[in-house]
C-alpha cells in the first residue's frame, strides 16, 4: 500500500495572530505548513512548529502582487511535494476612513489587500489542488455587518471575499476540492483590534457576545482544522460565523 505524504497547508500572513494560531493547529495535525509572511518575520512561528515536531517552511510573499503569489505558490510545491490547503488569512483595515473622506487609493489598496489577494492565491493554487483540496477564506463579521467606524473599504472586501467563495465553491467542487469562509468577530491577541479598537470598544464587544468572552485566535483555527479535514468533504461554499453569537444578541 502506497504511503500518503503529509498533506501541504499555505496559510498567508502566518507568522502572527490568527494566521500564526493557524499554522500551528495545522501542523499538531499533521500537515507540512508553509508560513506566508510579508511584514512580519516568520522564524518565530517556524520554531514553534519544529518544536512541535513538524515540518515548517517560510514562504516570502506580497499577497498584492500577482507575481509573488504565483511564484511562493510554485516554491512550496516544489519544497514541500504539492499543496493541499489553502488558507486565505493574510488581509487588514490600514486605517479608519469615512467614505465622504476616502481617496480612491486607500479604496484600492484594502481591497488588493483584502479581496484581490485572495483570488490571486486561489487562481495560483488550482493547478495544483487534487481530490480533497481544501481551500478557507478568512473573512469577517464586518462583511455582514458593515464593520465599525471607517470601515467601508474593509467591509465591502470581505463581503467580497464571501461572493469569491461561493464562485469558486461552484467551480471547484466536480474536482473535489471545497471553498469555505469564516467570518470571526472580536478576536482578542491580534495586531488588528489593538491598533484600530479602543480599550472601551473591545469592553463593548465582549459585553454583547451571547458567551460573555472575546474570541481567541485557537477558535479560529479550531474552524479551520474541520474545514481542512478530509471529514468536511461534503461542506463546501458555506460561511461559518464564529462571533460568540455577538450579530444576534
Amino acid at each position: 500500500m502506497t504511503q500518503r505524504r503529509p498533506r501541504v497547508a499555505l496559510v498567508t500572513g502566518g507568522a502572527i495572530g490568527i494566521g500564526r494560531a493557524i499554522c500551528l493547529r495545522l501542523a499538531v495535525d499533521g500537515a507540512s505548513v508553509a508560513i506566508g509572511y510579508h511584514s512580519h518575520p516568520a522564524d518565530a512561528t517556524m520554531a514553534e512548529i519544529n518544536d512541535l515536531g513538524g515540518v515548517a517552511l517560510a514562504v516570502s510573499m506580497d499577497v498584492t502582487d500577482h507575481e509573488s503569489v504565483a511564484r511562493a505558490v510554485g516554491e512550496v510545491v516544489e519544497r514541500l511535494g504539492g499543496l493541499d490547503i489553502l488558507v486565505n488569512n493574510a488581509g487588514g483595515l490600514l486605517a479608519r476612513v469615512p467614505i465622504a473622506e476616502m481617496s480612491s487609493a486607500h479604496w484600492d489598496a484594502v481591497v488588493a489587500l483584502n479581496l484581490t489577494s485572495a483570488f490571486s492565491c486561489i487562481r495560483a493554487a488550482i493547478p495544483h489542488l487534487g481530490e480533497d483540496g481544501r481551500i478557507i477564506n478568512i473573512s469577517s463579521l464586518a462583511a455582514e455587518n458593515g464593520g465599525g467606524q471607517g470601515a467601508a473599504a474593509y467591509a465591502a472586501a470581505k463581503a467580497g471575499m464571501i461572493g469569491l467563495t461561493r464562485a469558486a465553491a461552484k467551480e471547484l467542487g466536480p474536482r473535489g476540492v471545497t471553498v469555505n469562509a469564516i467570518t470571526p468577530g472580536f478576536i482578542t491577541d491580534t495586531p488588528f483590534h489593538e491598533t484600530f479598537s479602543t480599550t472601551e470598544a473591545q469592553r463593548a464587544m465582549v459585553a454583547q457576545a451571547a458567551v460573555g468572552r472575546a474570541g481567541e485566535p485557537a477558535d479560529v483555527a479550531a474552524a479551520v482544522a474541520y474545514l481542512a479535514s478530509r471529514d468536511a468533504g461534503f461542506m463546501t461554499g458555506v460561511v461559518v460565523d464564529l462571533n460568540g453569537g455577538s450579530y444576534f444578541t
